[in-house]
Order: structure tokens, then sequence, then C-alpha cells
């Protein structure tokens, strides 16, 4: 047996060759229920992920985005508590000293982090695509915000024209209710319709005062137009609205008919104002409450250049009236009142003419230009086409065309030389 103090110095020697320290199992033996519950905590936090990974791939089937995007955000915060146990383990458990920085510990860790990052890189280019998503639905966005503004602005627009036409019908037709005015090609058509009406109408009081006044008729038809052929004497009444029509149209496609206006109205909703408050007026009515408007000196321009100072002297043997609308008059005589309907139907016509945007646009056809059922309406309907004829000829233009946008109103004109059905 070995002396008692050498036997114990063997041992002291033998443990200080042979015992390590072992931080992790004193840790554990230190505070076993530490262990246990980070452990607990481990398994809780894997279950959690199985789940939200389960959760994940249950969104892609149906496909349902915001599902996805839920369980996505879940799926990465149970990933971020993992790491967390992980870096609160290594905190509290260091590896002894003497390991070398090079062992596996540290690769692992370095091998986290690359994960991290390539996670996080996937992140970032969802997160890229997304703002793409989100630019691209802020552009559409933008485009129906702007195509709605222009809607707006047109809707605000008419219900304005609507709501100045209420109030200017009001005191004539109180108590019956309201009445609106739709700006289309079909109220141009029939302001056109109403025009042409009022040309017909003047052109028989016209005629009629020439038979009165001894005129002859057929050398009055052939100064306008000659060698026209008629098909019937009686035809040669369209040459004296052709007559009318070309005085009074003259001008049309110029702002006003050129006539100067203390209030230009170059805009549409100006010109559709105008025309809403002339419409329903007695044009003498309106003429006795402002003289010197605007449409007051289209009236007397084209008066003076209806009626011909020969026509004035042999209808009333005298220039009392022509003076008296030179002078700046609009009489009360039946006859200018009979222009008067004419005048009203071809200012309203042009009113609403510059009431569209763009504007309508006159167009004329010129007399032996070749008949076309596109831009032209024969005046008398029951023409007979022959086939030894080449083609059919204009003789008169009684009434112009015009284009209202994609919309065509035929001109209106006589066929020289043309053959009727029996």
């Amino acid at each position: 047996m070995l002396p008692g103090g050498l036997k114990d110095t063997q041992l002291r020697e033998t443990n200080s060759q042979k015992v390590h320290p072992q931080p992790m199992e004193e840790s554990i033996n230190q505070n076993p229920e530490a262990m246990e519950a980070l452990i607990s905590k481990l398994f809780t936090n894997i279950s959690s992920l199985k789940s939200a990974y389960i959760q994940l791939q249950t969104a892609h089937t149906p496909y349902d985005p915001e599902k996805i995007q839920s369980a996505d955000k879940v799926v990465i915060s149970e990933i971020k508590n993992l790491s967390e146990l992980k870096h609160f383990y290594r905190e509290n458990n260091p590896k002894p000293a003497c390991v070398s920085p090079q062992d596996s510990r540290l690769a692992a860790e370095i091998q986290e982090q690359q994960s991290l990052l390539k996670t996080y890189e996937v992140m970032v280019k969802k997160f890229q695509s997304e703002i793409q998503n989100k630019d691209s639905e802020i552009i559409q966005l933008q485009q129906q915000i702007e195509e709605a503004t222009q809607k707006r602005a047109k809707l605000e627009k008419n219900l304005k024209l609507r709501g100045l036409s209420t109030r200017e019908s009001e005191g004539s037709v109180a108590g019956s209710g309201h009445f609106t005015v739709d700006l289309t090609p079909e109220l141009f058509m029939s302001l056109y319709e109403a025009a042409y009406k009022a040309v017909h109408d003047f052109s028989k009081p016209l005629i009629n005062m020439m038979k009165a006044a001894g005129w002859d008729l057929d050398s009055a038809a052939n100064s306008i137009e000659a060698d026209v052929v008629y098909a019937k004497r009686a035809h040669k009444k369209y040459a004296f609205e052709s007559y009318i029509c070309q005085r009074m149209f003259v001008g049309f496609q110029q702002e006003n008919f050129s006539i100067q206006s203390e209030s230009p109205s170059d805009d549409a909703e100006a010109s559709f104002r105008q025309f809403l408050a002339l419409k329903d007026m007695d044009p003498l009515d309106a003429l006795c409450q402002s003289p010197d408007s605007t449409f007051g000196k289209f009236c007397r321009s084209k008066y003076l250049s209806v009626i011909h100072p020969k026509m004035e002297i042999s209808f009333f043997e005298n220039m009392d009236q022509r003076n008296y609308v030179m002078g700046g008059g609009h009489p009360r005589t039946a006859f200018y009142q009979a222009f008067l309907k004419l005048a009203k139907s071809v200012w309203l016509l042009q009113r609403l003419a510059f009431s569209f945007d763009p504007a309508a646009k006159i167009f004329q056809v010129k007399k032996g230009c070749e008949f076309s059922d596109v831009y032209m309406e024969s005046i008398v309907k029951n023409v007979v086409r022959e086939e030894r004829e080449q083609s059919l000829r204009v003789g008169l233009m009684v009434m112009p065309g015009f284009w209202i946008g994609g919309s065509l109103i035929q001109s209106r004109v006589y066929l020289s030389g043309m053959t009727l059905a029996e």
C-alpha cells in the first residue's frame, strides 16, 4: 500500500490529466428544469412550424393569395423563433475554450447565417414582385381615375346644360313637368328638317309676292341657275329654295356667321346656351328684348342679302322697310316676321352645330357634279334611272349636307334632266 500522502498526490495528478471541464453537463446537472423547458419550447416551436407549413401548402390548393401571405408570415416567424432558441442555448452553454474556432459549431453557425441570408433574399424578391404588382395596380387605377374624371366632366356639363334647359322652360311650362335637351345627332337632324321646312315655307310668300309684282318666274328661276332641265315646270320652285339656302347659309362655318359679338361664344357650351335661350322664344320677341344682339345683327344682314333692293321696290313700291332694317330696326310686318322664322331656324341650326365637339361641318355640292347616293339625296323621290343614261347630274343644290362626328346628313339636290316614274 502506498503512503497516504503519496496516494493523494497520485490521485490529484491522475485527475488533472484525465478530467476536462464539461459546461453542458454541469449546466444540465445544475439546472435540469431550465433544460427541460428549453427542449419543450423547441418541440413546441417545431410543431408550430410544421403546422404553419401545412397551412402554407393548403393555401396553394385552391390558390388563395391572402391565405398564402398569412401562412408565409407564420412560417417565417417560427423560423425566427427557432433561431432565437438556438442562440439562447449557445449563449448559456458555451464550448470549452480549448476548442478551435474552426470547429463544427462555427461551421454550423455560418451555414445557418447563409440559410437565413437565402431566406431574406427570397423575401426581398417576393417583396419586389409585390411592389411591381402594386405599381401596375396603381397605374391601372390612375388610368381608371382619369377616365372617370373625363366621364364625370362630361356628365357635369350635360347636367349643367340640362339644368339650364329646365330653368329656361319653366316660365312657359310651369307645373307641366321638366323638359330636357340631349345633344345628339338626332337632335341636329330634327333641326335640319325644321330649317329646310322654314326655307320651303318662306319660299311660298316670296314666290307669291313675285307673281303679284308681275315677275317672270321662268326667267327668275333661270337667273338663279341657268340651263337646268326641269322634269316639271312646277319644279322651278326648287330654284327659289336653292337661292334662299345659298344666301342664308353663307358663313355658316364661321363663328356667329362672322358677325362681331361683344361676348364671343367660341366654345361648345356657350353655343348650346345660346341655342337653349332662343329655341322656345318668338324671334320678334327676342329681337324686341335685344335688337342689337348677335342674333339681331344676323337677321338684319341676312334679310338684306336675301331680299334684293329690286325685290324690295317691286314688292312694296318703296324702300321704307329696307331702310328701317338698315337703320337697326326690326319691322313688325307679316313679310318680315315670316323671314324671322326662317332666320331663327338657320341660326339655331348653326348654334347647335357649334355645340358639338368637334363642331358639325357643312358641305355643299356644285352644279354638274355626278349624283352620289352616299352624299346626296334627290329632293324629288320618284326618279327613274334609265340604262342609256350614263349618270345623273346635279342641277341645283337645294339644301347643304353636314358631317356630325361619324354621322352624315346628305345634301338635298335637284337632278337636271331626270325622268320621273309615271
